[in-house]
């Protein structure tokens, strides 16, 4: 549809859809369907001050869904078939925009300008320092009080050749939780009909600034609420890791994971190891790896596979880390989707990301971008079943 047209169908709150090709809206429910992927938009729900929060609904030619709000540019659902051809949710969320707006862990978020955490809220850059706020004990995480996980964000429908897609935008302005620089933010997800959920990151800053942008998408391999991920098979492509202090803070050390309960290299039951001494304190694994490679390209991160369903997940990146994170927060008193409630080690989280505290860390990969730069980043999140 041109620009006119979809801007009058919003503005009248009508249920639209862009088609690539002739398919319609409900188009490849069957994966021998060869007819082409669809982007679906919809109002959500409104905020309390009435600002409207879009839906889009991302359909392949497989008939696999994801679906993504412009409230915190969240991925609410992502439908992808199991070994028999079922498909299952397989991300945590919620039904309603009251579930996003009230205290809940990131689910499907996009966090930032820095996501993970920053020391004390503080950091120098360029012979300042700059304050932030502190949200998580005596740290800043995730972009502080009202990173991007809180903003409305504009989307706009993608067309691609064998995908559907939607490019989210938002300015964060000068000073906003602390950050120095007017940073202009750009998201695209897009569902291939390879089942690939690939998001593409860019940024550019009028001023110098810090910047490490993920998605704190919460997946369970068998289903959301279906029971614990403890099961689930993990490796990691990833010889080293930054251990922490009790706030979670990098020591500034990059340790090998050899011999370890935090090596993966050896695909692994992420539950086997949970009586390690090394996890007890944090009561399971929420730690940054290293991964092997070099930065900046697309390599493999990280496999999963959920032996009961058959779901495989691959996480491919050009960053240089991975958080692994498995919903030690939850305990049950969430209640998501559909009345699920998500219990402790529900899920588990692959942010792919810099190290955490990398503004205080000069031996760490920087996270500075300067004006006339422009940050690029990019995570394939890969479905297959067998």
């Amino acid at each position: 549809m041109k620009g006119s047209l979809v801007a009058m169908s919003l503005a009248a709150g009508l249920l639209f859809s862009t088609v690539f090709g002739p398919a319609g809206a409900h188009a490849a429910k069957n994966p021998k369907d060869t007819r082409r992927a669809t982007v679906q938009v919809s109002e959500f729900e409104h905020l309390p001050d009435g600002t409207t929060i879009r839906l889009y609904t991302l359909t392949n030619a497989k008939g696999s869904v994801a679906k993504i709000i412009t409230y915190g540019a969240t991925l609410t659902e992502l439908w992808i078939p199991d070994a028999a051809g079922r498909k299952r949710d397989i991300v945590l969320g919620f039904d309603t925009l009251e579930g996003y707006l009230g205290n809940q862990p990131y689910f499907g978020a996009i966090v930032g300008r820095y996501g993970n955490r920053i020391a004390k809220g503080r950091f120098t850059l360029d012979g300042k320092q700059y304050s932030l706020a502190t949200n998580n004990g005596p740290n800043a995480l995730h972009g502080g009080i009202k990173g991007f996980d809180k903003v409305v964000w504009q989307g706009q429908a993608v067309e691609g050749a064998h995908g559907a897609g939607v490019k989210l935008t938002y300015h964060s302005a000068d000073g906003e939780e602390g950050y120095p620089g007017n940073l202009d933010l750009s998201v695209t997800y897009t569902l291939t009909d390879d089942d690939e959920l690939k998001l593409d990151y860019t940024a550019t800053t009028d001023k110098a600034t810090v910047l490490n942008v993920t998605n704190h998408s919460y997946f369970n391999l068998a289903g959301a609420g279906e029971g614990t991920i403890l099961d689930e098979i993990l490796y990691l492509n990833a010889d080293k890791y930054t251990p922490t202090d009790p706030t979670l803070i990098p020591t500034g050390e990059i340790a090998p994971v050899a011999g370890t309960p935090f090596d993966f290299l050896k695909p692994t039951a992420i539950g086997a190891r949970l009586g390690a001494d090394a996890l007890k304190a944090v009561g399971g694994y929420d730690i940054n790896y290293v991964l092997n490679g070099q930065s900046g390209t697309l390599r493999l991160a990280a496999r999963v596979k959920d032996p009961k369903s058959g779901r495989e997940m691959e996480v491919w990146t050009t960053q240089p880390g991975v958080q692994l994170y498995i919903a030690i927060g939850l305990n049950g008193s969430i209640i998501g989707k559909h009345g699920a409630a998500y219990p402790k080690y529900g899920a588990f989280c692959l942010e792919t990301q810099h190290y955490p505290d990398s503004p205080n860390r000069p031996n760490f990969p920087s996270t500075v971008l300067r004006p006339g730069q422009v940050y690029s980043e990019e995570t394939i999140y890969k479905f297959f079943a067998k």
